[in-house]
């Protein structure tokens, strides 16, 4: 254990059902899905056509993008990941500074993304297929760089320390704050923006709907479609968006007098080696336990100590075995299993975005004294209940002081992230 601690002080996030914190929190407490039907999914023959998708007015995009950015312009997990990094880093009380200014020295980035501008690449390709490729534009190749989205906003805030982009499909966003947490514990660096980044559309979507596992029988009902832990799940939605969070050391935070919204106390990453029942789109649940024991014991806590766990979840036959692995992990079950709850039942899954969107709302829970409502689970999985008492799974929001929290992903590839978050005092 390293005795250097972390805090987060910024927040931001660009969801389906909120494009800032303030809006974000409010539609966790009243349980507010920003599922919806997206007609062009229709056109385009998909069995399932509703989706997690954040909405703004373009308009909008000139508060985080000047004209020359704006230009061209047409990656959606690019803006979504600027918008939220940005606002994180506003929220932290931080500035950015001039161009002609040394760069932050002690100030970085780690922003992941699944796969970025698609839909440039895909205009792209129809111009180079055209034999129109000067009609391209100089920013095609840093809209479709994977880490076209930590370039961007290192150079708009400044940062003079790492800036880079992970990869790790579901679980990037949770493996990005451990990365982030390690380079300041390490000493590496005082502030850290991080988070993660998903496009949205059909180009993105397709490959899910061609797999066969989103929902397709509530197209006309778009907020009960996705059910995690719920005995009628059918398939997780897909959803896009970014959450991103500044994070940096304790004693930095409390030198600028910053607002502190939880401590991080550890985490775990792994890879269940695609073993032992592991495969590109299975997890090892091996590899999952060991995960979760070994973030409890980096964090220097109790399996007891837990008060929260905001889960993988998304809504599909693994939901049991998830719950099984945290029992399993954990020790706990019954009444004594820690509240738990997912986000995607309001969102869905948003892919490489879930774990940093899930992260923002875990520490907000921590920070306002609340434990959002599993949406559309008031038919718990009986397997599920015959593990943990069915008052730990909440469909409602509860108002409750939490002081340690839990945020978990597992990723295609068989890969885990585990991160512990306390409460702040």
């Amino acid at each position: 254990m390293n005795n250097r601690r972390v805090v987060v002080t910024g927040l931001g996030v660009v969801s389906p059902n909120g494009t800032n914190v303030s809006l974000f929190k409010e539609a966790l407490r009243k349980g507010v899905s920003g599922i919806r039907y997206i007609d062009e999914l229709k056109s385009l023959n998909f069995s399932c056509q509703i989706a997690g998708k954040p909405e703004y007015k373009k308009e909008y995009l000139n508060n985080y993008f000047n004209s020359i950015q704006l230009k061209g312009l047409n990656a959606s997990g690019l803006e979504y990941g600027v918008i939220a990094g940005l606002d994180a880093w506003r929220n932290a009380g931080l500035e950015l500074i001039d161009k002609k200014d040394n760069p932050l020295w002690d100030a970085g980035v780690i922003f992941g993304t699944g796969i970025l501008g698609v839909d440039k690449f895909r205009e792209a390709i129809y111009k180079v297929d055209d034999g129109n490729v000067r009609r391209l534009g100089s920013t095609s190749v840093i809209q479709t760089m994977a880490s076209g989205i930590s370039a961007y906003l290192g150079g708009i805030i400044g940062c003079g320390n790492i800036t880079t982009t992970n990869s790790s499909a579901c679980s990037t966003g949770t493996e990005a704050i451990l990365m982030a947490y390690d380079r300041i514990t390490q000493g590496k660096a005082e502030i850290i923006l991080t988070g993660s980044t998903s496009d949205s559309g059909p180009y993105i979507w397709g490959g899910f709907d061609a797999m066969r596992i989103l929902p397709h029988k509530y197209n006309d009902n778009p907020t009960v479609a996705s059910r995690p832990m719920s005995a009628t799940a059918s398939g997780f939605v897909p959803g896009s968006g970014a959450g991103a969070l500044v994070i940096e050391s304790l004693e930095n935070a409390q030198k600028r007098g910053a607002t502190i919204y939880a401590e991080i106390l550890g985490g775990h990453v792994n890879s269940g080696g695609q073993r032992n029942g592991g495969s590109m789109t299975a997890p090892n649940s091996a590899a999952v336990k060991q995960c979760i024991k070994q973030a409890v014991i980096n964090s220097g806590i109790n399996n007891n100590d837990i008060d929260t766990i905001n889960g993988h979840l998304t809504a599909t036959t693994k939901d049991v075995v998830e719950i099984e692995n945290w029992c399993s992990a954990l020790a706990r079950n019954g009444k004594e299993f820690p509240y738990i709850n997912s986000l995607k039942g309001l969102v869905g899954h948003c892919l490489a975005a879930s774990g940093s969107i899930e992260s923002v709302a875990t520490v907000l829970q921590l920070k306002e004294g609340f434990i959002f409502g599993n949406k559309n689970c008031e038919d718990l999985h009986p397997e599920i209940e015959a593990m943990i008492d069915k008052e730990r799974v909440p469909t409602k929001t509860i108002l409750k002081p939490i002081n340690i929290a839990v945020k978990a992903s597992f990723g295609f590839g068989d890969v885990n992230a585990c991160i512990i978050f306390k409460k702040y005092s």
